[in-house]
């Protein structure tokens, strides 16, 4: 784990992030504090989970528990995310690792680069 110094970071949830955090919120009741201390680590500038390498950005992926299902980590979400700038941290993707495989770098890097067009 690394921290940033800046200690007023500042997170975006992408239109994607939303869309699957809505989803998985109608089936996992829980979600939300499950993603809670995640969230609160990334507000505090603590860069945790693995950094994912074959992207041309900072993006780490990291784990979180689901308190709906009884199956450990294994079974828990997924959340993907970029480090734009030492104060901004943007979530890009949100997933239940029993509903879908792993992500793999093209398709983290397409997101980020679809994301970056919406928002120009």
């Amino acid at each position: 784990m690394s921290d940033l110094d800046d200690s007023s970071t500042q997170i975006e949830f992408t239109s994607l992030f939303k869309r699957r955090l809505k989803g998985l919120s109608k089936k996992y009741r829980q979600i939300q504090s499950d993603i809670q201390p995640i969230l609160n680590q990334l507000l505090l500038g603590h860069l945790i989970g693995d950094q994912i390498s074959g992207t041309t950005y900072t993006v780490y992926k990291v784990r979180a528990k689901n308190s709906d299902a009884q199956s450990g980590k294994s079974g828990g979400y997924r959340l993907i995310y970029q480090v734009v700038t030492p104060s901004n941290i943007v979530l890009h993707l949100i997933y239940s690792k029993s509903e879908q495989a792993n992500v793999n770098a093209d398709e983290i890097q397409d997101i980020i680069e679809t994301y970056q067009k919406e928002n120009i």
